[in-house]
């Protein structure tokens, strides 16, 4: 499954679900996919995904990699451009929807 995330401030953002919605729980949503945030909340997604990333990088344990010609991607940088997204969406004052 992929879940694209789109607002009128930002080019769309698609990743894959089981990423989706892991930020999606960090953000104190409950994950349902289709979904939306308000305008007035997305701030207070942003921060909570951010803290969430945060205390996440200093409670993890090195990641093994079983595939070692595949770098491993932290959950930090896969958010990446969702953190983008939420950001110029605050900045617009536009709502974030997710499918």
């Amino acid at each position: 499954m992929l879940v694209t995330f789109t607002t009128d401030a930002y080019a769309d953002i698609t990743m894959f679900g089981d990423d989706a919605l892991a930020m999606l729980k960090m953000m104190g949503h409950s994950g349902t996919v289709p979904g939306a945030i308000l305008a007035t909340d997305v701030p207070q997604a942003l921060s909570r995904l951010t803290a969430a990333l945060a205390a996440q990088k200093e409670a993890s344990a090195p990641i093994e990699n079983d595939d070692e010609e595949e770098p491993v991607v932290s959950m930090a940088n896969r958010a990446q451009p969702l953190i983008e997204l939420l950001t110029a969406a605050a900045k617009a004052d536009r709502n974030v929807m997710w499918k």
